[in-house]
Formats: structure tokens, C-alpha cells, sequence
């Protein structure tokens, strides 16, 4: 018995000598890992860079020549959207008292999309009808938007879906 508890003392003994040796190693490389993690997150933050802002979206659009579509929405809401025979890539949409130049998305839908991402607004045109959306909150502001020729046009008529604005 006196072995035993003899080597088990000296087996105790040796484990926690290897845990003094051990333990500071395993603690500076802990701290080591934090710091480096805590350094990796910080320029990774600031290294982050924006929405690339290509200057589109900024100013009020020049509106004097465009063709003027005026849209009644559900809930007594109104919209008006200006486009330009020249620039088939940009509309100007005037929702409420603020115009603001909207830049077309391309689709594999065939839907008109156009889109200000710095304001988050993203208009959808169908032929039978168009949408708002705030894509910053995914709210919709507008639905069920109709121009005149959309809401006099039969639902089953077919529709040339480049006049679909």
C-alpha cells in the first residue's frame, strides 16, 4: 500500500509540476489569440468599405423634357415618374413632395426595375401594374400603382411589356 500511495503521490506530484510549466503557455497563447482577434476585428471594420457611391443617385433630375406618367396607387397614394427616349437606363420617380433619379436593375423577368440605393427605393413595373418598395426597410410604400392606360386596359388584353412603365 505504501507503493502505491507512493506513486501516486509522485505521479501527483509530476502532474501538477507539468501543469505549472504548461498552464502560462496555454494562458499566453489565450491572450495572444484575443489580441489577435481583437486586432483582426478592428481594421476589418474600418477597413470595410461603404456602398460604392458612383455619384448616380445625387442631384435633383432634370425633368423639363420628359414624358410624364401619373400612377394612382392603393390607399389614395400618388406617384409620378418621368422618363427620358434618350436614357432608357434612368427614370425619375416623384413620390410625395421629393424627385429622385432611379437607375434600371436588369431582370430575367422582364419586369422594369429601377432602383436609388442610397435613398432605398425601388420601384417594379409590370404590365399590369407597379410597386414601391423601401429596400433599406423592405416596407412597401406604394402598391397596386396604376397609370391611366393600365387601369382602362381589359385584364386579359396582351401588353407590349417595353410600354410597361
Amino acid at each position: 500500500m505504501r507503493k502505491s500511495l507512493s506513486t501516486s503521490l509522485s505521479m501527483l506530484v509530476l502532474l501538477c509540476a507539468s501543469l505549472a510549466v504548461v498552464a502560462p503557455q496555454v494562458q499566453a497563447q489565450t491572450s495572444t489569440k484575443k489580441t489577435a482577434k481583437k486586432a483582426v476585428k478592428k481594421p476589418a471594420a474600418k477597413a470595410a468599405p461603404a456602398e460604392v457611391d458612383d455619384g448616380e443617385d445625387e442631384g435633383t433630375p432634370d425633368v423639363k423634357t420628359s414624358l410624364t406618367v401619373d400612377y394612382k396607387c392603393e390607399l389614395g397614394n400618388k406617384l409620378t415618374i418621368f422618363t427620358n427616349a434618350e436614357d432608357d437606363k434612368h427614370i425619375a420617380l416623384r413620390w410625395g413632395t421629393t424627385l429622385r433619379r432611379l437607375t434600371r436593375v436588369p431582370t430575367t423577368t422582364g419586369a422594369n426595375r429601377f432602383e436609388n440605393r442610397k435613398y432605398g427605393l425601388l420601384w417594379i413595373g409590370i404590365p399590369a401594374k407597379g410597386i414601391l418598395l423601401d429596400s433599406k426597410t423592405g416596407h412597401q410604400l406604394a402598391n397596386e400603382c396604376k397609370s391611366a392606360e393600365q387601369e382602362t386596359r381589359p385584364a386579359d388584353a396582351p401588353v407590349d411589356p417595353a410600354h410597361s412603365l
